[in-house]
């Protein structure tokens, strides 16, 4: 089977983000050079395989890399985690695997997507189930999260250590039990297994619920539904759930809670 892309696709590719490269911030001289950025073989040099065999890459007659040199050519070239990804389609017609890199913060534009949805609560979580960032809705639905420690925004930790969490849902073994799957799958999706693990040694230690429920082994996939919750001031509120994928920062989630009704709307509202 022909694949989708020419060899000389990769070749190229790589040409054009060599020539991007600042020999001397990379510790090469820069005198006598006849066109910008890095030479081939100080590319071969940094990624440690032949330099006439990356010529041949680059000319389009190396034949099909291995995912461990492309991986060493990308970190050779500097390539952000999108530049990547596109190398990988190109050399070997697939995504690469994942490898976790945790955001801690959000930029001001996404922040501002949060804060123009004044009536629906909205959060964005990590991989690990960080909550990262929120809107004001969110706090006065949710939690009160600029209030509580960075430690105390995950939401799992939350919901199986924090008693009035618990409180707060309808059918809290129902909840329970699809939220851990969620996040098991959310993790590994993100290559994110070993970050998880003092995490969820901590709850299995702390809770028999979650420890079962992690032994279980499920899987699910939290895109869209409805959550019910009790709330302290307002009583029972009703909430459409949908979560997306940031892009560029495939660590993060997006979960934004609009109202059922126009009732549970004016609930949220007055809480405002």
């Amino acid at each position: 089977m022909q694949s989708v892309t020419q060899p000389k696709d990769l070749g190229q590719y790589l040409k054009s983000r060599r020539a991007q490269l600042d020999p001397l911030a990379l510790g090469f001289h820069t005198a006598r050079r006849r066109t910008p950025g890095l030479r081939r073989e100080e590319v071969a040099h940094l990624a440690c395989i032949s330099a006439t065999w990356y010529t041949w890459l680059e000319q389009g007659r190396g034949g099909t890399p291995s995912a461990e040199v492309l991986e060493r050519i990308c970190q050779a070239l500097r390539l952000s985690e999108r530049e990547r990804e596109h190398v990988f389609h190109l050399g070997l017609g697939r995504a690469p695997g994942v490898h976790y890199n945790p955001t801690g913060t959000v930029s001001e534009r996404l922040q501002k997507v949060l804060d123009h949805m004044p009536l629906s609560p909205a959060m964005i979580r990590n991989a690990t189930w960080d909550v990262v960032a929120w809107n004001k809705a969110a706090t006065v639905v949710l939690a009160d999260y600029p209030s509580l420690p960075p430690q105390q925004r995950n939401i799992l930790r939350r919901m199986f250590l924090e008693p009035h969490v618990r409180a707060m849902q309808t059918d809290w073994h129902g909840l329970t039990r699809f939220l851990v799957a969620a996040f098991r799958a959310d993790a590994t999706r993100a290559g994110a297994s070993a970050e998880i693990r003092p995490l969820i040694e901590e709850l299995s230690a702390a809770s028999p619920e979650f420890a079962r429920l992690w032994q279980s082994n499920d899987i699910e996939e939290m895109a869209e539904g409805t959550k019910i919750l009790l709330h302290g001031h307002v009583g029972r509120l009703s909430l459409e759930y949908s979560s997306f994928s940031v892009e560029g920062q495939p660590d993060l989630t997006m979960v934004v809670y609009n109202p059922s009704s126009e009732e549970d709307a004016q609930k949220i509202s007055s809480l405002l």
